[in-house]
């Protein structure tokens, strides 16, 4: 096995050892890859209950942006809405936040967040953001270990969960329109509607809701590719096949594709963020699923997460390591131009003003939502997605004490409700409920769907 240098993660844990970290980027992966991981010694505590200590704010209302700040957060076109804590989302101190996904009741209007944590989910009723309620909590399946990775995405009013680095967790489902008549007294604990066994673990898992087939992706299952699930009748998942031609995949959006490549118009396809690669796969027969290509691109350290533009022309991807790997001045955005998928040049690069390590992001009406660790939500509009010119127009940092290469803040931004509510899931703070007021922003989410998955 070749030397590998060390890192600037590794010389963070030199430098601040008290200071635990954790990131998307499992050691497991980097075991793989024969990159040095800062978090081995944290992810083995993780399991022994040594999470990151939750972090409490002491909320007594909504609190607008003013100057730049809302309370001790910085903020720009963004206010707190609603928070709950760690603790009272019904964590103890060995918990910490993941993922997040927010779902509307079509019948009543009601709003829920959905609330990944490292031993399950929580439920929170939204609806009046000022006082958000927690409805309950659904645990892990029986005998199923803690994890610092809990994924979740819905479709058809039901909630589908996975983890990553443990045994029986398998593909959870969980029917969302149970939180809308609770009998019992808050908060209840919830037993999952089915439970999926032909697999272990998954890191993560993503839904195309126009054809209603799951893809849980960096699992033991179909060698860490994608692992294709059938789950048109949601209390019913079945398999439907497997790509794992190019290995490993940490996230994947899956699309109908519409965009300007009419070879592909109509035929499923999925852009695949597989660690050191873009990878677009055609799994319009799940049997048969082809490999149209992969797109590598210049200072390339672990290719994270990305989301298509509305025209499926182009796609914005972060890397979660590049900006440690190569020393960037800030946080850096890939634009790739698709108009062919099987040919693209190198990425267009935006370099931000502030530095720290980006996680997830979502795109639509000319804007990207970013959850950017250290520096929270950061909101940029595309003003022309060829050469990667971006503006940001927004943000709201989730942890105010700084900003730097920690796997610390926001993990992920949920921002398809289309009536200017965001939430943002942090690893020490819990959750934030935010309300856009940039008037361009708000007339942007008008756009989406009322209901995005139908």
């Amino acid at each position: 096995m070749p030397t590998v240098p060390i890192s600037r993660f590794a010389a963070l844990l030199l430098i601040v050892p008290a200071l635990p970290l954790h990131a998307c980027f499992t050691p497991q992966r980097a075991e793989i890859l024969q990159k040095a991981h800062p978090d081995r010694d944290f992810v083995t505590l993780s399991h022994h209950m040594h999470h990151q200590q939750p972090v409490d704010f002491d909320f007594r209302g909504p609190v607008p942006c003013s100057d730049g700040q809302a309370g001790e957060f910085p903020c720009r076109g963004v206010e707190l809405a609603g928070w709950l804590s760690l603790t009272e989302l019904g964590a103890d101190l060995a918990t910490t936040g993941s993922d997040n996904w927010g779902w509307r009741d079509p019948e009543s209007d009601r709003l829920f967040a959905l609330m990944g944590r490292s031993d399950g989910v929580s439920f929170v009723e939204m609806t009046d953001p000022v006082n958000p309620t927690l409805i309950g909590h659904l645990p892990r399946p029986d005998g199923v270990a803690s994890s610092v990775w809990t994924d979740l995405k819905t479709y058809r009013d039901h909630l589908f969960i996975v983890a990553d680095t443990v045994i029986g967790q398998g593909l959870q489902v969980f029917d969302l329109r149970r939180l809308v008549d609770v009998k019992d007294r808050p908060p209840v604990i919830f037993s999952a509607d089915a439970h999926y066994t032909e697999f272990d673990s998954a890191h993560n898992i993503a839904i195309n809701e126009q054809t209603g087939f799951a893809y849980a992706v960096g699992g033991e299952a179909c060698g860490g590719g994608l692992n294709m699930i059938d789950i048109n009748d949601p209390l019913d998942p079945t398999f439907a096949g497997c790509f794992d031609e190019d290995g490993y995949t940490h996230d994947v959006q899956c699309v109908v594709y519409r965009g300007p490549d009419e070879r592909y118009q109509g035929r499923e396809i999925c852009f695949a963020s597989n660690e050191d690669s873009l990878t677009i796969v055609d799994v319009t027969d799940k049997s048969e699923p082809v490999l149209i290509k992969r797109h590598v691109y210049p200072n390339s350290a672990y290719t994270h997460q990305g989301w298509l533009t509305g025209d499926q022309r182009y796609f914005v991807l972060d890397d979660e390591l590049d900006e440690v790997e190569f020393e960037l001045a800030g946080t850096r955005t890939l634009i790739f131009d698709f108009e062919r998928l099987d040919q693209a040049s190198h990425p267009a690069e935006y370099i931000a003003d502030g530095l720290s390590i980006d996680h997830n992001q979502y795109v639509f009406d000319g804007y990207t939502f970013q959850a950017n660790y250290e520096r929270g939500l950061r909101i940029l509009r595309i003003d022309d997605p060829q050469s990667a010119d971006l503006t940001e127009v927004a943000y709201f940092d989730t942890h105010p004490e700084d900003d730097g290469l920690r796997f610390r803040g926001a993990w992920n931004v949920f921002p398809f409700f289309a009536n200017g509510l965001l939430l943002v899931s942090d690893f020490n703070r819990g959750l934030f409920i935010l309300r856009v007021t940039d008037p361009d922003l708000l007339e942007a989410l008008k756009s989406v769907f009322k209901d995005r998955y139908e």
